[in-house]
């Protein structure tokens, strides 16, 4: 295996964005930067026309960049490609691989058809696994956050799966940041219930919210659902979305962190609240229940009362040891061997021949041939054939 290796990512969810996704491709591309990897992102935020995501305006897509993606996977030749999501750049990059023979290996970030089901109730949950199911199928490999996922996944028709983590950054999610230089909820009875994410409908906030428990509950981030959730539950704090040392500071200064949503395939915020010092409270689902169990550092039950008063017993220093098992730098190498590349010279050559095709496609003689056959086909009352 070359010591260097040209990667390309291809991703809906990228910068601006703040989510678990986005994380977790930012540090894997930059550990394999770090290890010497030339690696390429292609994303909507490259300056591409965007539109929001449909009862999600925070998310933005291109469905216009076609050719532009194309232009950049020629330009770029890359020896491995990996098509991070399955929006629009994703739908466009796994057409083009396909046309070209060009392996790739895809990833599976969360419950897809969950979140299309709790948006648009009357959409049968089976048209979207057979979308989503398809595009995956049609890769090297299939990235999934779980052995829990992996299972979940092959019961329902995928194929190629493979357990791909997550990790975290100790450096900024750390115990010595709690109460430092102050108790950041000092204003707040105690204990302190914190969740941190995304405030949207698949999250199943609700769920924590309408629980019955001592002391404060504290909800940290953005999303649709914000609004309808402060007007509701007036006795609940919402800071607002935080990053960094910032959020770091809001995890450790909590006496657990409660995680109800069932859609998620990992959680990384499990991870970060756990490096922080703070147990997690959760349900029996996919994420919670391949960390948790046997940690000695969080609770999960289907009563997500119990869970969530399970885990203010639990050991801060317990948890600080089980986070230490996920790191970015393990997640990376995990992601390497998994790619499925396709090594030079073979790759040289494959990209010699589509620039060529391209540069030929673009030609001025080419365009007005093309031109000229369609005026003479219309001339000629036929209909125009597809170039």
């Amino acid at each position: 295996m070359p010591k260097s290796m040209k990667i390309l990512i291809i991703t809906d969810a990228w910068h601006p964005q703040v989510n678990g996704v986005v994380r977790t491709l930012t540090q894997t591309v930059e550990a394999l930067r770090g290890k010497g990897h030339v690696v390429e992102v292609i994303a909507p935020s490259d300056g591409y026309f965007t539109l929001p995501l449909p009862t999600y305006s925070d998310i933005r897509l291109a469905p216009f960049a076609f050719n532009s993606v194309k232009k950049r996977i020629t330009t770029f030749g890359p020896e491995a490609i990996h098509i991070a999501t399955e929006g629009p750049l994703g739908q466009m990059a796994r057409s083009l691989c396909l046309r070209w023979g060009m392996p790739f290996t895809t990833s599976y970030h969360t419950k897809f058809p969950e979140y299309i089901k709790a948006r648009f109730p009357f959409i049968p949950i089976s048209w979207t696994y057979k979308l989503v199911r398809d595009f995956h199928n049609s890769g090297g490999r299939t990235m999934v956050t779980t052995p829990s996922m992996v299972e979940f996944l092959r019961e329902r028709g995928f194929t190629k799966l493979a357990p791909w983590a997550r990790g975290v950054d100790m450096e900024t999610f750390n115990p010595g940041r709690r109460f430092s230089p102050d108790d950041i909820y000092k204003n707040l009875e105690r204990p302190i219930w914190v969740n941190v994410g995304r405030i949207a409908v698949e999250k199943n906030i609700e769920a924590f919210l309408s629980l019955d428990l001592p002391g404060s509950k504290v909800v940290i981030g953005d999303g649709p659902q914000l609004s309808q959730l402060k007007k509701k539950y007036p006795e609940v704090t919402f800071p607002g979305p935080k990053f960094g040392e910032d959020l770091a500071r809001y995890f450790a200064d909590a006496d657990v962190f409660v995680f109800p949503s069932k859609t998620d395939t990992f959680g990384l915020v499990i991870i970060e609240s756990m490096a922080s010092g703070t147990p997690v409270a959760g349900y029996p689902v996919s994420g919670p229940i391949d960390i948790i169990p046997g940690s000695r550092a969080g609770s999960i039950n289907e009563d997500l009362k119990t869970a969530c008063l399970e885990a203010l017993d639990m050991s801060r220093h317990a948890c600080v040891a089980h986070a230490q098992n996920y790191s970015w730098d393990a997640v990376s190498e995990v992601f390497y061997d998994y790619l499925t590349p396709e090594y030079t010279p073979l790759a040289r050559k494959r990209w010699r021949r589509v620039r060529r095709l391209a540069r030929i496609a673009s030609s001025p003689y080419h365009l007005t041939k093309q031109t000229l056959r369609r005026i003479w086909r219309i001339l000629r009352g036929k209909s125009v054939p597809k170039s």
